[in-house]
């Protein structure tokens, strides 16, 4: 059995045992900061857990959601992965109360505990902290981000790496680093230019201001689930993905992404050619043969 790999450069057949899904199913680890469920099957739920401070995001906390993050992207039994935080709120930024007296020094503890080098403090500008914040963009399997409460600073940032965002319609979203005299750092500059263009994404990171459910989605922020509970509506979405060839559902998601890296002309040509290299799977031959023959396809992911 063999797998198509998928990047820019090459079109490939690889084995089983390499790239697109780990072959060992291995127990499923317990967090200090975060929990682990299967809703249903296919679909792990990641659910941030510091309800006593809303979520707020510290060195710990962050490494324990990037284990399981990266758990979860490896087992071959999930298709889709979900991640939350409390009613009250998914993350309510950074862990101002641990940071708020630290120096330089506890910046070079933090990156030291994350294995990235920290240079002297008149070099900070240049160093590569918060590199490792980036974990869900580098997973291969598709990430659900489920929003209620307060989505602030580093929590909306964690947010906005996911492929798709859903919100309750208690959920408050917004970039306050400026009010405590810094700017986002983990992407949310970026990040929100690109989905909500300059004008409103310097709105957001120069005023702090917060806004509601409904006005990030007018903007196309998120979809939010006005009826029922928003991890209900996540584990749905998320039990549909798992349910489709994961070999596809990969190739989808990276010919998105390419769109925000990419000219049209190269995202067109790049997703041509993703296209193409599917006709070399067994799940291709296997879903047009479903369709015509009227019946459920059986995926093996190959």
């Amino acid at each position: 059995m063999s797998f198509v790999t998928f990047s820019r450069s090459t079109f490939h057949h690889v084995s089983s045992s390499a790239r697109f899904f780990s072959t060992s199913l291995r127990a499923q680890r317990e967090y200090a900061n975060v929990l682990v469920s299967r809703p249903s099957p296919g679909v792990a739920l990641i659910t941030l857990n510091r309800p006593k401070a809303l979520n707020a995001l510290n060195a710990v906390h962050f490494q324990d959601i990037s284990e399981a993050m990266k758990e979860a992207d490896e087992d071959v039994s999930v298709g889709a992965i979900i991640l939350t935080g409390s009613e009250r709120a998914f993350a309510a930024g950074a862990d101002i109360k641990e940071m708020k007296d630290k120096s330089c020094e506890y910046l070079s503890l933090v990156i030291e505990y994350f294995r990235i080098k920290f240079p002297e403090v008149a070099e900070a500008y240049t160093t590569n902290f918060l590199a490792d914040w980036e974990v869900i963009t580098q997973l291969k399997k598709p990430v659900i981000a489920a929003v209620s409460g307060y989505a602030l600073g580093g929590g909306l940032e964690l947010a906005l790496q996911a492929d798709i965002l859903l919100a309750a319609p208690s959920a408050q979203l917004g970039q306050p680093e400026v009010n405590l005299g810094v700017i986002p750092g983990g992407g949310g500059t970026q990040r929100l230019a690109r989905l909500v263009g300059k004008s409103r994404a310097m709105e957001l990171v120069l005023t702090g201001r917060i806004i509601g459910a409904d006005e990030a989605e007018r903007w196309g922020i998120v979809r939010v689930v006005r009826e029922g509970s928003v991890v209900d509506e996540a584990v749905k979405v998320a039990s549909d993905i798992a349910s489709k060839g994961r070999i596809a559902v990969g190739a989808g998601k990276e010919a998105v992404n390419a769109a925000f890296e990419m000219s049209l002309a190269e995202g067109l040509r790049f997703e041509r050619r993703l296209f193409h290299a599917l006709f070399s799977t067994k799940d291709q031959k296997e879903g047009m043969a479903a369709f015509s023959e009227k019946r459920r396809a059986e995926w093996t992911h190959s």
